[in-house]
């Protein structure tokens, strides 16, 4: 399990009253000359992260350059930077990019239940990146709590001067041999130490130390006061285990994937360590996947929409034994028949550069999709860029197989499925 993002300092709230000025930089770009204390730790950290076969961060000549990662890394004297998609916009500021990438991780496998709205991902402006997570985290909690905390029936054993529960006489008479005042009791108490509960106290526990923006840390006090008679848990794996999410507790739906990603960076790149003090990575292959693939769902009804399909192989081994699955990022289905594969491909096209253009490997795979799906259609999902807007087709000599190449406006989802539809389903389809 990665280790939890907090930072062990006692004098972590007085540290962090004036944030230090943020880096913004976007994908396949190098980072600005740094003091040379972080960069070297930035350095060790791309260097550590490699050997763990993650490309967070690359080191060419000297310069650190980011790869297909973005998040939020601070480093260790406490200067965030925040690594923003490469997308073209109308307007091209870092807000409205930070706002385009907070919208589309709504749709992200890693915190796809968390109910990131449309008013959370407008109040991203007042935030980096990292404080916007934990708004959107503190919020849904503040939710939670309106609703009320959980509770459930615990047994307690005690040596009371009144009589509750039920006597445990054994140890009644081993503790109260002398004392005839006192029982030892066994009784059930109906209270809000759950593991749930003591999970969300641990968590903001933790970002306590960590958040700087007055109006996190202003919650933060109000919540920690609101779970001041829950425990922070002390065995986290433990609580994650035991902890359910029954029906009379469905309110806490939105919260627990936000816990998955403070308390164990499930689903993403979190470190926490040597040489840098927090960085929340997301990886943007699946970010876009995840997103074209709910714009498909929520933008036409034609179709049936099945991700990550994995019902095919490519062949057959010496002993019989099938080999090789398949697994398409989004079948189109109508009345059980396949007739459409899109793969989402997170990169950049520029027909004017042989380096840029689709590759070999992607026309393979989508060729092997066609043919075993027994599909005539297949298509290649690229962001929209000012090099690529219009469709790109091809056709497999002989194979009865045709492939396109769709932009995808991440700006405007809505414009860019029913752009695709329309082309999808001309006559000659």
């Amino acid at each position: 399990m990665p280790p939890p993002i907090t930072r062990n300092s006692r004098n972590a709230g007085a540290r962090f009253q004036t944030p230090p000025r943020g880096i913004f930089v976007r994908e396949y770009e190098n980072l600005p000359e740094l003091p040379e204390e972080e960069q070297r730790d930035l350095e060790r950290f791309a260097l550590d992260e490699r050997g763990g076969g993650r490309h967070v961060l690359t080191l060419q000549k000297g310069r650190l350059r980011t790869q297909n990662y973005v998040g939020v890394i601070e480093t260790r004297q406490g200067t965030p930077i925040e690594i923003l998609p490469k997308v073209d916009l109308a307007d091209d500021g870092h807000e409205r990019t930070r706002q385009v990438f907070m919208t589309m991780l709504r749709t992200w496998r890693g915190i796809r239940q968390a109910q990131a709205d449309a008013a959370g991902i407008r109040a991203v402006r007042r935030f980096n990146m990292f404080e916007a997570f934990v708004h959107m985290f503190l919020t849904n909690v503040v939710l939670l709590s309106q609703r009320g905390l959980a509770r459930a029936y615990q047994t307690r054993e005690a040596n009371l001067s009144c009589l509750r529960g039920r006597i445990l006489f054994p140890r009644h008479i081993r503790e109260n041999l002398a004392d005839r005042s006192r029982f030892y009791v066994g009784y059930d108490e109906f209270t809000v130490d759950r593991p749930a509960n003591r999970l969300i106290s641990l968590a903001l526990q933790r970002l306590a130390g960590d958040v700087r923006h007055p109006a996190n840390r202003q919650r933060i006090r109000q919540l920690r006061l609101a779970f001041s008679s829950v425990p922070p848990s002390t065995n986290v794996d433990d609580d994650w285990a035991k902890h359910r999410v029954d029906r009379s507790m469905r309110h806490y739906d939105a919260v627990t994937p936000w816990l998955r990603l403070f308390l164990f960076g499930h689903g993403l790149a979190t470190f926490a360590g040597r040489h840098v003090n927090r960085a929340m990575l997301f990886p943007m292959e699946e970010v876009f996947e995840d997103f074209v693939t709910a714009s498909m769902r929520r933008h036409q009804q034609r179709f049936a929409v099945h991700s990550q399909e994995g019902r095919r192989y490519l062949a057959t081994d010496g002993d019989g034994k099938k080999t090789f699955l398949l697994k398409p990022d989004i079948v189109l289905r109508e009345n059980g028949q396949t007739r459409f594969i899109l793969d989402a491909k997170w990169k950049r096209l520029d027909l004017r550069i042989p380096a840029r253009r689709v590759s070999q490997a992607d026309a393979y795979q989508l060729f092997a999709y066609g043919k075993r799906y027994d599909c005539r259609r297949v298509i290649l999902v690229y962001p929209e860029t000012t090099a690529f807007r219009e469709t790109i087709r091809y056709r497999f000599d002989e194979q009865n197989l045709e492939m396109a190449c769709f932009p995808f406006n991440v700006e405007h989802p809505e414009r860019s499925v029913e752009t695709m539809m329309r082309n999808l389903l001309r006559p000659d389809s």
